[in-house]
């Protein structure tokens, strides 16, 4: 095949046509007309020939020229294509690195195989032309809805036609019992598009709790123009579903413009959800409160959080157990998954008999130590009296406060609770003394004997080893482990130490060390110490 005036036209018509069925830019097609020619141009002349083809894009009219680039001496590889400035000379004018030398050369006869290559290199441009044009179109698409036809089912996936392209909804991806058939049309949440090797993979998703959400922007208008907000969603899809909405127009409720009129807007939801049932609950920052509207329909008697361990328990009637807690935990899972913390669920019967335990054991505790009767030490527990400090050190007034204390009985409480405790601390110092720890540690201001011989149990008995701990090391903290949090005990955590406590302790001692410059320290830059704490802690881990 000669590329003559006979078919040089039909170049730009074959473009044309081309880049109409496949929606790209004829430019790209001609473009990869050019290639193909080069390279079956190479075959003819040599492959280490630089030739170049230029389509004139008004006549067809293909022009073939050799192409050899001015280069230094010692960068001088190929002689078929690059030339020094020496050798480039007698044919151009001042010849510099980089300039051209442009010969045009006659056009070449295209073999069966020839052309047979020139035909897959057009495709294979075009393919990577119509790649780049649908990935560019539906790059901005993730995070919407999407309508499309199921076209075909490959191992349980689904690929659907999405007009100017195909997208894969996996069967990980589909509500349970949803079946589909050929031709169906179906509407599918697009969860990610990627550029892979064998083209834009646009994955598709209709378990997704944004998917939910985008659904009920569609329906309901408030959404959409911003008054109401969806602030979280939870969802066992096929089954069951909680969101969470705020409103920010004080005249609207959240709740009954997602409901809508007789229940219209949510159970077009529902429908397209294949019957899942959707709890729709009004979102607040304060979290107990959300955490019972999201328990519901359960009551809750109780909510204690607790922020350190990101943990809450819900106390609830005995009889609103199995209610709280839903079939097979998913009523307390969802919320769970809505408030994003892990919830604990006691009865109050379970609850009542740990106050009692903890009632008890206080009482015992007080009876064994003060040398006090029974009553009496009720009566300090009954007042929220907990430990020894408490009532060695309180103000006399508190203890007076009790009903049947008089100052006599509230001082001598007090001197036997103060005298336990300097009998305690002394027995911790000597076994302190005994397991090996320096003066140094003992003398340190803000340790108490206690406090040392808990370090010394675990190998701590210098201010040099105390100085190399990290504050988590001594206070506790938590660590999320394959998703999980995972709880760190504390050497101090016994003794009530905070974060905070722990660090201005470290600090000080690697002040007194002289491991810290004091100025470093009042300005709050430790760089040092911070990557010894993180450096501990990651070894930690």
């Amino acid at each position: 095949m000669a590329i003559t005036s006979a078919n040089q036209l039909e170049l730009l018509q074959t473009a044309e046509a081309v880049a109409r069925e496949k929606m790209i830019d004829p430019e790209l097609v001609v473009q990869a007309m050019e290639d193909s020619l080069a390279r079956a141009a190479k075959s003819r002349y040599g492959a280490d020939m630089d030739i170049r083809v230029h389509i004139d894009r008004k006549t067809g009219v293909a022009a073939f020229s050799r192409v050899r680039t001015v280069v230094a001496d010692d960068e001088l590889e190929n002689h078929h294509a690059q030339v020094t400035v020496a050798q480039a000379a007698p044919y151009l004018d001042d010849p510099k690195i980089g300039d051209e030398i442009v010969d045009v050369v006659p056009p070449v006869e295209l073999g069966r195989i020839a052309a047979q290559s020139a035909k897959q290199v057009i495709l294979q441009k075009v393919r990577e032309a119509e790649r780049d044009r649908q990935y560019e179109e539906f790059k901005d698409r993730a995070g919407t809805i999407l309508n499309g036809v199921v076209k075909r089912e490959e191992y349980g996936n689904l690929v659907i036609d999405i007009g100017r392209g195909e997208a894969v909804l996996r069967r990980n991806e589909k509500i349970g019992r949803e079946s589909y058939r050929n031709g169906d049309r179906i509407r599918c949440y697009v969860k990610d598009v990627r550029r892979e090797a064998r083209g834009p993979q646009i994955f598709l998703s209709r378990t997704a709790p944004e998917f939910m959400a985008e659904l009920f922007k569609m329906e309901v208008p408030e959404i959409y123009d911003g008054i109401i907000e969806i602030k979280a969603v939870a969802r066992d899809p096929g089954s069951r579903a909680k969101i969470g909405v705020i409103s920010h127009d004080s005249g609207i409720d959240p709740v009954g413009a997602c409901v809508g009129m007789r229940g219209s807007r949510v159970q077009a939801v529902v429908n397209e959800l294949q019957g899942e049932k959707i709890d729709i609950i009004p979102w607040t920052e304060d979290q107990a409160t959300f955490l019972v509207n999201a328990l519901q329909p359960a009551e809750v008697s109780k909510v204690v959080i607790d922020d350190d361990a990101g943990k809450i328990e819900v106390v609830v009637p005995d009889e609103q157990l199995s209610l709280a807690i839903g079939r097979r935990g998913q009523n307390v899972r969802l919320a769970s998954q809505l408030t994003g913390l892990d919830i604990d669920i006691v009865t109050e019967s379970d609850d009542s008999a740990r106050r009692q335990a903890e009632f008890a054991e206080r009482t015992r505790l007080f009876m064994e130590e003060l040398d006090i009767d029974e009553m009496m030490a009720q009566l300090l527990v009954a007042e929220e009296f907990s430990s020894l400090e408490e009532v060695g050190y309180v103000d006399i007034d508190e203890l007076l406060a009790i009903d049947g204390f008089d100052e006599d009985t509230a001082q001598e409480l007090q001197t036997r609770a103060r005298e336990k405790l300097e009998a305690i601390a002394t027995a911790a110092l000597e076994n302190a003394r005994a397991l090996g720890v320096e003066d140094s540690l003992i003398a340190f201001e803000g340790l108490t004997p206690q406090m040392v011989e808990a370090l010394a149990k675990d190998g701590i008995k210098s201010l040099e080893d105390f100085a190399t701990c990290a504050d988590w090391e001594l206070a506790g903290g938590w660590t999320t482990v394959d998703g999980n949090r995972v709880k760190d005990e504390g050497l101090l955590e016994a003794f009530d130490m905070s974060l905070e406590e722990a660090q201005h302790l470290i600090m000080t001692a690697r002040v007194m060390l002289g491991w810290v410059d004091p100025s470093e320290l009042e300005s709050g830059v430790d760089e040092d110490a911070a990557a010894a704490d993180a450096e501990t802690a990651e070894d930690a881990n």
